[in-house]
């Protein structure tokens, strides 16, 4: 079976397209400031606490009704504007959030018959593992095992009311209408359309992360979490 990308829920299968060679291992560059002292030897670095996107190029070809085929493709691929959901074959343990870059050039022989393009990706720099959009439920103490090198930022659902304890980090649910749903990566506390933040209280003023190996979970009158941990790597 001829490799794939998927993008936005939709295979490059779909469209004829072969796949001749991918750029998917690459690293992000990390976000720092070089700072120039007159007098002292070196640089000194600012680190921003973040890592840069990444350009992922799919080199491509399509071997019949090229001039169809690349119409349907474009239509596809540019009509989806924002970052999307996108995974290969080359590496079917990962996933990564990106969005369509640049202009598309295509070269066509043989009357349209045929023809070669790449597709450009700028992605986010993480590597998110399939792994962690497994749910992982705890009504009452236990543990879970960050398997990367990278703090991770999960995504909650709290039934109940009380307090939960994830790592060093301790939050109260003040009210709850069943459950509260506790976005850690945007920072949010929400059910449905319904914004909960003024309803939870946090220990330490953030919002809790599953650092590399091992972080406990307690519970103190709330009676379920489910726990979607977001592993990722670079």
């Amino acid at each position: 079976m001829m490799d794939q990308f998927v993008y936005n829920g939709i295979s490059s299968r779909e469209f004829g397209v072969i796949i001749d060679e991918h750029t998917d291992f690459i690293a992000p560059e990390r976000d720092c400031e070089v700072i120039e002292v007159p007098g002292m030897n070196g640089d000194l670095t600012l680190d921003n606490g973040r890592y840069k996107n990444v350009r992922l190029t799919y080199k491509c070809g399509i071997g019949h009704n090229f001039a169809g085929q690349i119409s349907a493709l474009k239509g596809w691929l540019y009509s989806n504007i924002g970052y999307h959901r996108l995974e290969d074959s080359f590496e079917p343990d990962y996933f990564r959030m990106a969005r369509v870059a640049d202009t598309m050039e295509p070269t066509s022989f043989a009357r349209a018959r045929a023809g070669q393009f790449d597709v450009q990706f700028d992605c986010k720099p993480q590597r998110f593992l399939k792994s962690g959009e497994q749910v992982h439920t705890f009504t009452g103490a236990g543990k879970i095992i960050n398997p990367t090198h990278y703090n991770a930022l999960p995504l909650l659902r709290v039934y109940g009311t009380g307090s939960f304890g994830i790592g060093s980090t301790t939050i109260t649910i003040n009210t709850a209408d069943t459950y509260t749903d506790i976005d850690c990566d945007i920072q949010d506390a929400y059910k449905g359309a319904t914004n909960c933040n003024g309803k939870i209280t946090l220990s330490s003023g953030n919002f809790p992360v599953l650092k590399p190996g091992e972080n406990g979970i307690s519970l103190s009158g709330i009676t379920k979490i489910e726990l979607t941990p977001r592993w990722w790597t670079i």
